[in-house]
């Protein structure tokens, strides 16, 4: 059966609804659900977006004609496209339309496509193009969506966007940014962002728009896409306008359609907002675990799972050491024990280590199944090394040598975990990493497996690829990292080749393997978008694992995404005293929590305070991460002051709160001010460590004057539960 992220393309593609034939060509079409609502138009030669706004209420409202390819390449020549509606082809009903345009000289059919897939939330949009000539024809970028919203020149308005966590935390994350006269904005996101310090970050593929003013609201759009994407926003004058779609630099992007082959845009969402941050991101986490999250995954009432992980110690592990570390796993109440890297034979050669682990991956697993612990495992599958043993992706076997992004320097030899990237839209190189996949889980019996690296290529030299061939007049090559990396006007085109197969490839595991877990990786937070929230079931959002990059990474990424999706590894850290250990532990426990930790080597009271953490995560906190709305109720952190999280479950009327004092020695006492509580209800406020007294409090005094929670060592931390009184 296919899941619903599986589904996507197939539902916008095949939409069963009515004809317009019989309707005026600009007459306006409503698309909604009980949240949102757009209203589009078709023109003679291409559509309309008009408004965009709630259901009932607040609208956006402008006039953005969409920017349909003006020419393509057919037989060697550029030739203009001249669009035209076809209003026989086109459909529409209430939570769906599909607007036709037909060049037929040229073989082509566009169709312009809006899809409400659920009863609440945002609404998707993408632009499919079909090549029905019979010939191979090359087209320039389609952005998959324009809008211009007519707003008041001196109207006040905020522009919110998240950035990626990457290799280490950013300096700021979550950006608010006042939208003056002359706003100019453009976010970029990708799968392999190397960022330098000064430099702007890689965005989570998301923006929010808002305005306190009466009479208008907020707005928010997002990409459905892992691949190499662009967001704009400029505001001129009385307009606010911009671009979403594939990334046109650094360009010019084109991309070949053999006979019958269709192009996608990426899909984006829309929605209207007529709240904060908080209050939108928990409509739109709400969607994505409904419309873009597993739905079998969700259905396992274990999910997030409590992991320890091997990397702590790095390339040293081995099966001795695995299997002690699934001993006390198991005694503290894990429930899956994650191999990362250092199991394999060498990069390219996913086989074991036979000196490191003799008996094989599979016994290793079969050991943590005995145990009651699940097992995961760690593959860098898209890097190709040196390895000559059968089976091994070798970059001097002439086809892997074909598959690479390009050719191996002289002398060139893998890093530990990194060697070249192939080409995963080459289909030779899907169907090998399809399979290589399928071997892992099968032949080790795994319950999850994480992929890193970069599985989707940032650029490729080959001229025999699928994708766009290079410019070698712009092509860059380059080495960092011990990486090699190749960049140019082509690589747009490369990611879209490679993010489909990298799609392709987790489906196809999904499919085969019902139950299995996927982790998305690559490289530790390069990876965190709503593409990849289709094909994975959580994600790691930081490779730095300290206290502070954990909560700084959570705080951002939290936003926009469901926090069960968001991992953090807990590594060791110093912990004096056992407020500094729970602090650590509750840093990586706002969402997925895995410790990459040997926890053989904690003390006797570190191990009782772990298993009672472990313990209550299962019990009480995370229902609430599955589920709950999530408030960010303290400031950013930043390592010396307080900062907080509130998770809330209006239904049950329960949550907590995560508190955490920095190591500024002056402030013991910060007051949060909660959300989410019913203003004449009553609340029991239950301090977990005894920090305070348990209290009885009503709800307004909790979000008007706050919850105080006073801490008398730094670095510590308070779980407080609000629950309710019937």
């Amino acid at each position: 059966m296919m899941t619903r992220s599986a589904r996507t393309c197939l539902v916008l593609g095949l939409l069963a609804v009515w004809p317009l034939a019989a309707r005026t060509r600009s007459a306006p079409i409503r698309v909604g659900n009980a949240d949102n609502v757009v209203v589009v138009r078709a023109g003679a030669t291409a559509p309309e977006l008009l408004q965009l706004g709630r259901t009932a209420g607040l609208a956006w409202q402008g006039a953005a004609v969409a920017r349909l390819i003006g020419h393509a390449r057919i037989g060697g020549r550029e030739v203009g496209l001249h669009w035209r509606f076809d209003p026989e082809a086109s459909l529409d009903q209430k939570d769906a339309a599909s607007l036709v345009y037909e060049d037929r000289a040229a073989g082509l059919r566009l169709y312009w496509q809006w899809r409400a897939r659920s009863s609440h939330g945002p609404i998707e949009h993408a632009v499919r193009i079909e090549n029905r000539s019979g010939r191979e024809v090359w087209i320039p970028l389609q952005p998959s969506l324009q809008f211009a919203w007519n707003v008041a020149a001196d109207r006040p308005l905020e522009q919110a966007w998240i950035d990626k966590g990457a290799g280490v935390a950013p300096p700021v994350g979550t950006h608010r940014a006042a939208i003056t006269r002359h706003y100019l904005w453009r976010g970029t996101s990708s799968t392999f962002a190397h960022p330098r310090a000064g430099e702007s970050r890689e965005i989570i593929p998301w923006f929010l728009v808002r305005s306190d003013a009466a009479g208008l609201g907020g707005w928010y759009v997002g990409v459905e896409f892992s691949g190499r994407v662009a967001m704009s926003l400029k505001r001129t004058g009385a307009t606010l306008a911009g671009t979403v779609g594939l990334n046109p630099e650094p360009g010019a992007f084109r991309t070949r359609l053999a006979p019958g082959e269709t192009f996608a845009t990426p899909t984006v969402f829309v929605g209207a907002s007529d709240g904060d941050l908080d209050h939108t991101g928990n409509t739109l986490r709400r969607w994505v675990r409904e419309v873009l999250n597993d739905p079998s995954t969700l259905a396992d009432p274990a999910y997030p799972l409590v992991t320890n992980n091997s990397w702590g110690s790095a390339m040293a592990i081995d099966e001795a050491q695995a299997r002690h570390m699934i001993d006390d796993a198991a005694r503290l109440g894990f429930e899956m024990f994650h191999l990362d890297a250092g199991w394999f034979r060498a990069v390219g050669d996913w086989h074991a280590d036979a000196e490191k682990f003799p008996h094989g991956i599979a016994a290793l697993s079969d050991y943590a199944h005995r145990r009651g612990l699940k097992f995961g495992l760690w593959a860098d599958w898209a890097q190709a090394g040196t390895s000559t043993a059968k089976d091994a992706l070798n970059v001097a076997d002439p086809k892997v040598h074909d598959w690479l992004i390009t050719d191996p320097l002289p002398g060139w030899k893998p890093a530990q975990f990194k060697g070249i990237t192939i080409d995963l839209g080459v289909p030779a190189a899907q169907a090998w990493a399809t399979g290589e996949t399928d071997r892992l889980v099968r032949d080790y019996h795994l319950d999850m497996l994480e992929h890193d690296g970069y599985v989707v290529a940032q650029g490729c030299d080959r001229d025999d690829h699928p994708h766009a061939p290079a410019d070698p007049a712009r092509l860059r090559r380059y080495r960092e990292d011990d990486f090699p990396w190749v960049d140019g006007p082509n690589a747009t085109d490369v990611s879209l080749h490679a993010t489909r197969a990298y799609y392709a490839i987790q489906h196809a595991l999904k499919r085969r393997h019902p139950g299995l877990l996927l982790e998305v990786c690559n490289d530790g937070g390069r990876m965190v978008d709503f593409g990849s929230a289709a094909y994975g079931d959580y994600f790691s959002i930081v490779d730095s694992y300290d206290p502070l990059s954990n909560r700084q990474a959570f705080y951002d990424a939290s936003h926009v995404l469901p926090p069960a999706m968001l991992e953090t590894y807990v590594k060791a850290w110093p912990t004096p005293r056992i407020e500094n250990f729970r602090y650590m532990l509750r840093s990586g426990m706002m969402g997925w929590f895995t410790v990459m930790i040997d926890t053989n080597g904690w003390t006797p009271a570190q191990h009782a305070a772990a298993a009672r953490e472990i313990a209550f995560y299962q019990s009480t906190l995370r229902p609430l991460i599955r589920t709950a709305d999530l408030y960010h109720v303290g400031p950013r952190p930043d390592g010396k002051g307080w900062d907080g999280t509130e998770y809330f479950d209006g239904v049950h009327d329960q949550g907590v709160v995560f508190a955490f004092r920095g190591e500024d020695r002056a402030r013991h006492t910060f007051r949060f001010k909660l959300r989410g509580l019913r203003a004449g209800r009553q609340y029991r406020v239950q301090f977990r460590d005894h920090s305070s007294h348990d209290r009885v409090q009503d709800g307004k005094t909790l979000a008007t004057s706050g919850l105080a929670v006073t801490l008398p060592t730094p670095q510590s931390s308070e779980l407080v539960v609000i629950t309710g009184v019937r």
